[in-house]
């Protein structure tokens, strides 16, 4: 693993904690450590020891060359959307826009931790498609759910032909590490 140096954040920036999912504000000049930088958003050691979730909107609080780095991963997001206008609904680009949605805790995607049960589109009457994901977590008390589910629907609603994306949230069957894919089992070292 690559050794990160602290960061001091350039600005003060609301963050949120991990696991809890409280909204904190850490203070400009505060000392952080990259963690990971997953979906386009930083996840941080805080010079407190815990984890905080800061959103790509904030990369500029880590400096130049992090607020670069969440253009840039913006921008690619944008190219692809826009390609992709115009072309038929694809469920596959529902599934790829699932892989880009992280556990702030965990360097893996949700479809790769195996949190994602069931994918399913039905055309609407007015046209496009109601996406239903059906999903757990890796632990019901999860406090940073809301932010994983929010990044669900931001993401499948930005598939071409989405009209309407449904979160349901389920705990049955509970979730285990036997769900993970290999890829995911080897990245995290529990191959």
């Amino acid at each position: 693993m690559e050794r990160r140096e602290p960061i001091a954040l350039r600005r003060a920036v609301e963050v949120t904690l991990v696991p809890s999912g409280e909204r904190h504000v850490l203070a400009e000049g505060a000392w952080v450590v990259i963690q990971q930088i997953l979906g386009g958003h930083f996840t941080v050691m805080t010079d407190r020891g815990g984890l905080a979730r800061i959103a790509d909107a904030d990369a500029d609080a880590l400096g130049e060359a992090f607020a670069e780095q969440a253009r840039q991963a913006a921008e690619s997001e944008r190219s692809k959307a826009d390609a992709a206008q115009g072309q038929p609904f694809d469920e596959q680009l529902v599934w790829s826009a699932l892989k880009k949605v992280f556990d702030p805790e965990i360097p893996a995607s949700i479809v790769d931790l195996g949190l994602v049960y069931e994918c399913s589109a039905a055309p609407l009457p007015d046209g496009g498609r109601k996406v239903t994901i059906r999903m757990t977590l890796t632990a019901p008390g999860c406090g940073v759910a809301p932010l994983i589910l929010d990044d669900v629907r931001e993401r499948v609603a930005k598939v071409p032909g989405v009209s309407q994306v449904d979160v349901d949230l389920v705990f049955e069957p509970p979730w285990t590490p036997a769900r993970m894919s290999d890829a995911a089992k080897l990245q995290l070292g529990m191959w």
